[in-house]
């Protein structure tokens, strides 16, 4: 469970955050969230696909990192992509809220909160999250807009996700995978974007889904599976 605690100058003053990626930073996740704010960058290197939220079964868009379980195949001294996902480059960050009494009304404000038992977070090694004049430093500056990526994206996702169920859009996509030692691999429970019906849109359902931006993250959504093939020719060379 983390330990979060209110990011503050003083409190955290002298605090530190180890940013590399190597065997012991690693994030081995096989996947990590996105949102419709990080898709045009995301697209480039991984395939997005979308899979059902354990808790709220929601739809929700991941970028897939590895092939199997706890595996990132991105990482190898750092992470080689030229877009690192919001969620894993935030750090041991999150957007917390704190709650005010404003005359009378109790009011829940956001705030920035860092996890105090995350590994990355020390005293001697690593990016300073503040300067000595207490200012935020160039590093705690990308965080929040990581942060606000994640803040905003969250937002859009259920109203892209909304219009894509509308026109029925998504499909499940089950990834079979024979790797070149003769290992072969199955990813269930994913889903993707119906090229077919994608096309074949017109009138309201096609203005709609332009007009709210979310037609051209259909389309690069469908074009980044492309990338399934960079995730088995890593695997391959392991």
């Amino acid at each position: 469970m983390a330990n979060l605690s209110i990011l503050d100058n003083k409190n955290h003053k002298d605090i530190k955050i180890i940013t590399h990626f190597n065997d012991a930073f690693s994030e081995k996740v096989n996947s990590a969230l996105i949102f419709p704010t990080e898709i045009k960058e995301a697209q480039r290197d991984y395939p997005i696909l979308f899979i059902k939220s354990p808790e709220t079964g929601q739809f929700q868009s991941v970028v897939l990192l590895g092939l199997v379980t706890d595996e990132n195949l991105y990482i190898n001294n750092g992470w080689q992509a030229s877009y690192i996902p919001a969620m894993i480059k935030k750090g041991p960050f999150t957007i917390g809220f704190e709650e005010k009494d404003e005359n009378g009304k109790v009011t829940k404000n956001p705030v920035v909160a860092i996890d105090m038992d995350n590994p990355r977070v020390n005293k001697t090694l690593g990016e300073s999250i503040f300067l000595e004049n207490g200012q935020a430093s160039p590093y705690l500056q990308h965080v929040n807009q990581s942060l606000k990526a994640l803040h905003e994206g969250s937002q859009l996702s259920p109203k892209m996700f909304k219009l894509f169920l509308k026109y029925d859009l998504i499909e499940p996509l089950v990834l079979n995978i024979e790797l070149k030692n003769g290992d072969k691999l199955s990813l269930n429970g994913n889903y993707t974007i119906n090229e077919e019906k994608l096309s074949n849109l017109t009138g309201d359902a096609l203005n709609e889904l332009h007009s709210s931006g979310f037609l051209r993250l259909a389309y690069l959504i469908t074009a980044s599976l492309g990338n399934i093939q960079r995730l088995v020719d890593i695997k391959n060379d392991l």
